[in-house]
């Protein structure tokens, strides 16, 4: 169980790369990589989740915190290359209707 978080943030842009799983072991490490672009205002975020290949309720968690403090602030966050299975996550929630999010492929791939 490893999780692999990339960021890199320019003049309110905060491009980010999810590699790995994201579960109670692994959740506070995402937690704690995103926590100092949470109070940034009009920040635009985009994180790559192409390569997460598992996800549970807590990873969940982790990105409704952060979407709720990036909203606040006037930002905006996008969450994209989701697989099939981790969009459908978001779905069942209902979550995939409030967040802006791309799936990786079409058609249920």
């Amino acid at each position: 169980m490893n999780i692999q978080v990339d960021l890199q943030e320019s003049d309110k842009v905060l491009k980010g790369y999810v590699r790995g799983e994201i579960d109670a072991h692994t959740a506070p490490v995402l937690r704690e990589k995103l926590e100092p672009y949470q109070n940034i205002e009009s920040l635009n975020a985009e994180l790559d989740l192409s390569d997460v290949n598992y996800m549970d309720s807590t990873g969940l968690g982790v990105f409704v915190a952060f979407y709720k403090s990036v909203n606040s602030q006037g930002g905006h966050l996008k969450l994209s290359g989701l697989s099939a299975r981790l969009k459908r996550l978001f779905d069942i929630t209902g979550l995939g209707d409030i967040m802006d999010i791309e799936s990786a492929g079409k058609g249920g791939i």
